[in-house]
């Protein structure tokens, strides 16, 4: 008497119903990137975003050497011992040494190969790391607020909100600091995140190699106004930013203690406002105001030295 084949409660519907769903809103998501060119993190610009989508790239490539023959394996096995198949020719003993080899060295060389690149690019991307250019770097000051970022230029003794405009093809460095909750300062086209948290200090270098508006957010959760703590990027030529600070110093708004204290309150959909002049060591009290006074800051500093074994170069930075 001849053994029953077993059955299994399939459905030839699900799978081709699950398929073509897949690849309509794969093709949907697609169109939608390609009408906008919304994908900045792959459409970046300027040598430090460009660092990262390269290591993004070899990353996604180092692993496809894994995936790639997963997801062949995976389907040949399907097709081989599926339920339908007529004579199955199902043979248990696969114990090899050699499939053994590459099962677990192909990965690990992979896993090390990533872990070496990261590394590497890890040191060469440090957001502290100033960028080489014959030219100076443009100093911004960032400050977090519910639910809006202040910038100040010191060098030129102004401020805009929720409005970044730097020089294309010339160096920028931010300091970032928090005057409310942990935020997180992001713009994907020039570069990697950043937190900013109140009482403490972060810097960012990055440059935009040509002339283009870009969108930085906070990708911190920060509370009721966190979907609008956006910000446009307006990089511009050596002209165009002349012309835009000229702008901001028409300005009859200054930025004084009291207008700090009205602008940091908690509001949303804040409009850019430009301020054509700043109190001197504003960034600085922010910070003093979770530190205390300096001689108690620099007392952590030294406690935090020590634990960490850093040195005065690797503190400098550290509010």
């Amino acid at each position: 008497m001849a053994r029953p084949r077993p059955t299994f409660p399939t459905s030839r519907s699900l799978p081709s119903t699950m398929v073509r769903a897949g690849l309509v809103l794969g093709l949907a998501g697609l169109a939608a990137g390609c009408n906008d060119g919304n994908w900045p993190v792959l459409n970046p610009d300027g040598p430090i975003a460009f660092a990262e989508r390269e290591l993004l790239y070899t990353a996604v490539g180092l692993m496809l050497l894994v995936i790639i023959p997963v997801y062949v394996l995976t389907a040949w096995v399907l097709l081989r011992y599926r339920a339908s198949k007529e004579n199955p020719d199902y043979r248990p003993d696969w114990q090899s040494n050699k499939v053994d080899v590459i099962v677990w060295i192909g990965p690990a060389l992979i896993v090390i190969a990533i872990g070496t690149i990261v590394w590497d690019y890890t040191h060469r991307l440090d957001p502290y790391k100033p960028i080489a250019s014959p030219e100076a770097p443009v100093e911004i000051q960032a400050i977090a607020q519910d639910w809006k970022w202040l910038f100040v230029y010191p060098q030129e003794n102004i401020a805009a909100v929720n409005e970044l405009a730097i020089p294309a093809g010339r160096p920028v460095s931010i300091r970032i600091t928090s005057d409310t909750v942990m935020n997180s300062f992001y713009i994907p086209g020039l570069a990697g995140q950043i937190f900013a948290m109140a009482g403490m200090q972060t810097r960012l270098n990055l440059q935009a190699d040509t002339p283009d508006t870009y969108v930085g957010r906070n990708t911190q959760y920060s509370g009721s106004g966190f979907s609008d703590q956006q910000f446009t990027v307006k990089a511009v030529s050596a002209d165009e930013y002349q012309a835009w600070l000229g702008i901001v110093r028409e300005s009859s708004d200054t930025l004084d203690t009291q207008t700090y204290a009205a602008l940091a309150k908690p509001s949303q959909k804040v409009p850019v406002t430009y301020y054509s002049s700043v109190e001197p060591g504003l960034f600085d009290r922010i910070i003093e105001k979770y530190t205390g006074d300096r001689r108690r800051r620099m007392a952590q500093l030294d406690t935090y030295a020590g634990q960490f074994n850093c040195g005065p170069s690797d503190r400098q930075e550290v509010h």
